[in-house]
């Protein structure tokens, strides 16, 4: 989802979606992802991946990770750099540390009309703290993963206003299981040439 989800919502596809069904023209001008500041939450391979997307949009990417590095800020950094993003993307592990992170206080720091991706895994996000956010209108969300999951068929979270919402299927395209054990095979080459990895986990996020 990651790019495509931020892509859709600026350009207001799921709007024209409903218009299209109810055979009514709406034209009018739209966002768009140039000059977007973003924040990407997760340093690993999927963070690099995202750069590489956004790039093509003339978007701009900050990563955070557990601790800071070159051109990667720490989680400790966050309370500052959520205020100035125009969208933050969720890229982490389900941990002890990451169950719930996406909480009130999280969402308030975000600015007016930020969007949030969700293409981590449910339990990250208190949903009841985000749907307050959707109810005012203050935030948008594109989601790929849910909590609870799959979602009831009552949730409100499938009626309310400024979400894209898909049932978990980011990452599940065809090709991906070739795409994986061809990045496995590189890693296991890499390791046998005594050469580093590149996608190592350093500690618990």
């Amino acid at each position: 989802m990651g790019a495509r989800g931020v892509a859709d919502d600026h350009r207001e596809f799921g709007g024209f979606a409903d218009t299209k069904r109810a055979c009514r023209w709406n034209h009018h001008q739209t966002d768009t992802l140039a000059g977007k500041r973003v924040l990407g939450i997760g340093a690993g391979d999927l963070g690099i991946e995202l750069r590489r997307k956004l790039e093509a949009f003339d978007a701009t990417l900050t990563l955070v990770g557990v601790k800071a590095r070159e051109g990667v800020h720490g989680v400790d950094e966050l309370p500052e750099l959520l205020g100035g993003s125009d969208v933050v993307v969720l890229m982490v592990p389900v941990t002890g540390k990451t169950i719930g992170l996406i909480d009130a206080k999280f969402l308030t720091r975000m600015a007016d009309d930020a969007i949030l991706v969700n293409v981590a895994r449910g339990p990250v996000v208190d949903t009841e703290a985000l749907l307050s956010e959707l109810i005012s209108g203050r935030l948008r969300a594109a989601l790929d993963v849910t909590d609870p999951e799959p979602l009831p068929s009552d949730h409100p979270l499938w009626t309310a206003l400024g979400i894209l919402l898909t049932p978990h299927v980011a990452g599940n395209s065809r090709g991906s299981t070739e795409r994986a054990y061809a990045v496995a095979t590189w890693e296991i080459a890499r390791f046998a040439a005594g050469q580093q990895p590149k996608n190592l986990v350093h500690g618990e996020y």
